[in-house]
């Protein structure tokens, strides 16, 4: 079917652009690629399936076909999504639905920060892609052979892996105020589906038997005896590497610069009013069902309650 080689074709390319480390418009060419590639495949599910895909406007019992330039019009994929036929289950939907949004932000401006900041969406997004080809058209239409992992030129470090953890800093407001609100508007299990955002945790493996060091990756089951010690290291790590708050001592820190009327109470207040706790403005982090906060947090108490004690004229 010609549509569905155009699809995989697109999707090929969308692939090898972000993978390409000459690439400076990856985000923008991955999302529009992407989109090309999930329109042809959900257009070729309709025609397979029989389901009308062209505009139409009813003139009595009759059809009558939109037409651009003397061609049909056909759904875009904002629409293929909201048809009730529609064959991807809702974790898929919310990603396409998240980069369509995306593209349209993105199209005048340039933040290259986006392509390490929302990587788990895209990898996502190809993934998605994959698994619905085999799912609709059979393992005969798998991609798997094209999609190898990515060769790094140097060791990913803790402290890269940090620089690109702070990459939200890059991001225009606009753009930043999008991925909040979007974020904002799903629920707890729909913003942690894989299908949304496919998330992975990397580290560093010795071989014990010849032969285990061939393999870059290896997948482990997250309920297991290795992934829960992994998590305890990764977690150590993590303490290392950036100092966390627990709501106490921000009020601490505050009243020990002088703010000695700002309390619990005023904290959580402002917290919830700028939804701080949204993992996507990255203030701070859920550590085994504790809120924690980031220095950024501390920060930006402590910048809030400077301005208002200027325009008092003095602590509050």
């Amino acid at each position: 079917m010609a549509m569905l080689r155009s699809s995989k074709q697109a999707a090929l390319a969308a692939i090898h652009a972000y993978n390409n480390p000459l690439m400076t418009f990856k985000t923008e060419t991955f999302v529009v690629l992407m989109m090309m590639a999930w329109t042809y495949l959900l257009h070729s599910y309709y025609r397979r399936t029989g389901v009308e895909y062209r505009y139409y406007t009813r003139v009595g019992t009759r059809r009558r076909f939109m037409r651009v330039d003397g061609r049909y019009r056909y759904w875009e994929l904002a629409k293929c999504l909201d048809a009730q036929e529609c064959p991807l289950d809702s974790g898929t939907k919310n990603n396409l639905t998240f980069l369509i949004g995306l593209r349209n932000e993105i199209e005048h401006v340039k933040p290259p920060q986006l392509d390490s900041y929302l990587s788990g969406r895209y990898q996502a997004c190809v993934l998605n892609y994959n698994y619905y080809l085999q799912t609709l058209f059979g393992a005969r239409a798998t991609l798997d052979e094209y999609l190898p992992y990515s060769l790094q030129f140097s060791e990913l470090s803790y402290q890269q892996a940090d620089v690109l953890s702070q990459a939200e800093e890059g991001i225009p407001p606009r753009v930043g105020s999008y991925i909040a609100r979007f974020d904002e508007s799903l629920t707890a299990d729909e913003l942690n589906s894989d299908r949304y955002s496919y998330r992975l945790l990397f580290l560093k493996k010795t071989a014990n038997k010849p032969g285990q060091a061939d393999r870059v990756i290896e997948f482990i089951p997250p309920d297991s005896a290795l992934a829960r010690d992994i998590t305890k290291q990764y977690w150590v790590v993590k303490e290392s590497e950036k100092p966390k708050y627990l709501p106490g001592d921000v009020v601490k820190k505050a009243r020990s610069e002088g703010f000695t009327d700002f309390n619990m109470a005023r904290h959580t207040s402002l917290w919830k009013a700028k939804k701080a706790k949204n993992p996507a403005k990255g203030y701070g982090v859920d550590v085994c069902g504790r809120w924690h906060w980031y220095e950024r947090w501390v920060e930006f108490v402590l910048s809030s309650l400077r301005k208002t004690a200027t325009s008092a004229g003095g602590h509050g």
